[in-house]
């Protein structure tokens, strides 16, 4: 039963003549290839809202060739031409050119299809390279080139018919990226095309909770079954982790020690499963059909029954992302299963169905995991499936790995004659699925616990509800131990407001001279008192790795950047991006206003981020704490001008005051902005102290001294 699922394909009439260069085969892929709105954002490197807006202000922009409405397609050879012509560079690279050339070899419902013959000519030439060194060069190789594929590929899943869908133009244009990606990359870059494409028919498992379920779950495994494996993201997890390899061996060598099998209910999907697991060399084999009603790896009695009787497959370790919510499971038909050792699943439950299928595949000894929507945890019409897996200590933790689910169930099933657990591991990861992992291995080794989690008595949740979701069991996530520290944080803070109250005199009549002179910024920057300069960044660069600024400042090759939350918060430089040209730096003195503040920066070696200023002044004839004050009230008092900061900021008025007279209004501004600064962190603190406060009691770690 898919997770991963549907999809698929037909065939394109063009063909070529055979000795064709690599070249020519792109120039022709360029010719059949159609892009859509997000094809051309990637090759442009721009937002898809960029896109929209070039197809709403230039009328010479390529109109639609297919697709729908909502998604259109274009001619790639078309927009390849308006790029140019106005003059955004842009890039197609192999693998994109190969893409949309079998894109717009099939319609979108049976691209699947295509894209599973494609693999299957891929896995051809990785293992007859010589037979396809001489085939390439045959006049007839639309005829012969089927039956080769075939006869080398016979451990694939059943494709229909025996006539290719592909024209051999697209599979030489194929063959010549394999030569430099390999036949194993290539397939994979089609296959995250293909995900793009169906990203909304298509639920595929998370590689880093992939990568999270086969650590806990497979290691020393040598068979690993995923009965509703879709497109074979938990296999190839367990394949790269290597979970029968030894100490000393590669991870590559491990993996093909691991025996990989898996079903799925959507043929095209379990072809695309079976060809990324072979063309990696994987020892796999992937079944298309339905596990629950034809069950591809029968279990056969289990080992501990009569004397004599021969198993069936069972697994060493057994994982699985099954569909959620489905009531056409197959109730109706498997009354009376025997999977159904722990109770019939309701019709409302399939997921209880798929755990039962998944301990009947696993070895007495081995583990289960599996990933469960949320509400299976305390759903009442499985509420006797679930005290039969606690009572015979099968279900042994429930993690939830993000805000929202899914859980991940680990179940093991019991060896004849073991001990049976009395406790049950519960886990909350909060933003990070891997940090459950300390959790299980420290129960599995009888440690201390990490935060987050806890062992819960079964005894204790066998009740009406037997409800196991980690919500219910675990409090708020909180280390009542930092509550003295809340509360010294929140005193200093407290102590520190009355420092930072300026002595302010309050005159009846207003100050002398004080409506004397007055000058917008904007006349101050044309007689030089001021000088105004703007941020070149439109935006910080989304994908920099480690941007956070590190103790110590940004590493070689990377410069701070104030960012206009930095100024509101008041603090330094949070962010780091690449040494550019063109970027703006920050000096000690300068004031940097956002739209609604401004600052006086006092650190060094900074630049100017996104949506900010900077007003640099003559420090003989302009206090800049002074001009900082006015610039903060022209703002707003911290009410946003959308989008007119500057305009607003230019036009603030200052007096024209003597420095000396300026340096003492400035010293009062900077004191005020300070005690906004206090008064903000007096509240923070006193929230965190009343919440660890109120959470510490509630928990039972906190009481009431006396």
């Amino acid at each position: 039963m898919s997770h991963d699922a549907q999809a698929d394909t037909t065939a394109d009439t063009t063909a070529r003549p055979a000795a064709a260069s690599p070249l020519e085969a792109a120039v022709e892929a360029a010719v059949e290839a159609t892009v859509n709105a997000g094809d051309i954002a990637r090759l442009a490197d721009v937002g898809r809202a960029a896109v929209s807006n070039w197809r709403r202000r230039y009328e010479d922009f390529p109109q639609p060739v297919g697709g729908t409405a909502s998604s259109p397609l274009f001619s790639l050879p078309e927009v390849e031409a308006w790029l140019r012509r106005n003059g955004k560079s842009f890039e197609v690279s192999q693998g994109d050119r190969v893409w949309q050339r079998l894109r717009a070899s099939a319609d979108d419902l049976r691209l699947g299809e295509v894209l599973g013959e494609v693999g299957a000519f891929l896995l051809y030439t990785l293992r007859d390279p010589d037979g396809w060194k001489l085939l390439s060069a045959a006049s007839d190789l639309a005829v012969r080139l089927p039956r080769a594929v075939a006869e080398v590929t016979a451990d694939l899943p059943p494709r229909p018919g025996d006539v290719s869908q592909v024209e051999p133009g697209l599979l030489r244009l194929v063959a010549g990226m394999a030569e430099r990606s390999g036949a194993a990359g290539t397939f994979e870059f089609l296959c995250e095309r293909y995900a793009e494409a169906h990203s909304r028919r298509l639920a595929l498992t998370r590689p880093d909770v992939a990568a999270l379920m086969t650590r806990l779950a497979c290691p020393g495994a040598r068979t690993v079954l995923d009965p509703a494996c879709g497109m074979g993201t938990l296999l190839l997890a367990a394949g790269a982790a290597g979970a029968a390899g030894t100490a000393g061996t590669t991870a590559a060598a491990e993996g093909a020690d691991v025996r990989l099998l898996g079903q799925d209910a959507n043929e095209t999907v379990a072809l695309l499963a079976a060809l990324r697991l072979l063309l990696r060399g994987r020892d796999a084999r992937v079944v298309p059909g339905d596990a629950l009603r034809h069950d591809a790896f029968p279990p056969g009695p289990p080992p501990d029954a009569l004397a004599g009787a021969l198993a069936g497959v069972l697994a060493d370790a057994v994982v699985c992302d099954p569909p959620f919510n489905e009531r056409a499971w197959g109730h109706e038909d498997l009354v009376g299963d025997p999977r159904w050792q722990y109770g019939m699943p309701p019709r409302g439950e399939s997921e209880l169905a798929w755990v039962q299928h998944c301990l009947a595949h696993v070895r007495p000894g081995g583990l289960v995991a599996i990933l469960m929507p949320g509400a299976a945890a305390s759903r009442r019409p499985g509420r006797r499936i679930r005290a039969n897996l606690l009572r015979t200590g099968v279900l042994r933790a429930v993690l939830t790995l993000m805000p929202g689910g899914p859980d991940l169930w680990l179940l093991r099933r019991p060896e004849p004659g073991e001990r049976q657990p009395g406790v049950i591991l519960v886990a909350d990861a909060g933003d990070d699925p891997a940090s459950v992992e300390a959790a299980w291995r420290a129960h599995v080794a009888q440690t201390e616990l990490p935060p987050g989690c806890r062992t819960v008595r079964i005894i204790d949740i066998l009740d009406d509800e037997v409800d196991v979701s980690p919500a219910r069991h675990l409090s708020p996530r909180v280390d009542t131990r930092g509550f003295p520290t809340a509360g010294a944080r929140l005193r200093e803070a407290v102590a520190a407001l009355a420092d930072d109250m300026p002595d302010l005199e309050v005159l009846t009549g207003g100050a002398a001279g004080w409506d004397a002179s007055w000058a917008t910024v904007a006349e101050m920057a044309r007689s030089g008192l001021v000088t105004i300069r703007h941020s070149t960044m439109r935006a910080l660069p989304a994908d920099v790795p480690g941007h956070e600024v590190a103790e110590g400042g940004a590493p070689e090759g990377c410069v701070p950047v104030l960012t206009a939350d930095d100024i509101a918060a008041g603090t330094a430089p949070s962010r780091r991006i690449p040494r550019a040209s063109g970027l703006l730096a920050v000096r000690q003195g300068d004031v940097v206003a956002s739209a609604v503040t401004a600052r006086v920066f006092t650190g060094e070696g900074a630049v100017l981020g996104p949506h900010l200023s900077l007003f640099r002044v003559d420090p003989g004839k302009v206090d800049p704490e002074f001009l900082a004050g006015f610039l903060r009230y022209a703002a707003g008092g911290g009410r946003p001008h959308l989008g007119s900061s500057r305009v607003e900021a230019r036009r603030a008025r200052v007096p024209q005051l003597p420095l000396a007279v300026q340096r003492t209004y400035g010293t009062a501004f900077r004191r005020l902005l300070a005690l906004e600064d206090g008064l903000r962190e007096v509240a923070a603190a006193g929230e965190a102290f009343a919440r660890l406060g109120v959470e510490g009691l509630i928990d039972g770690r906190l009481r009431p001294r006396g």
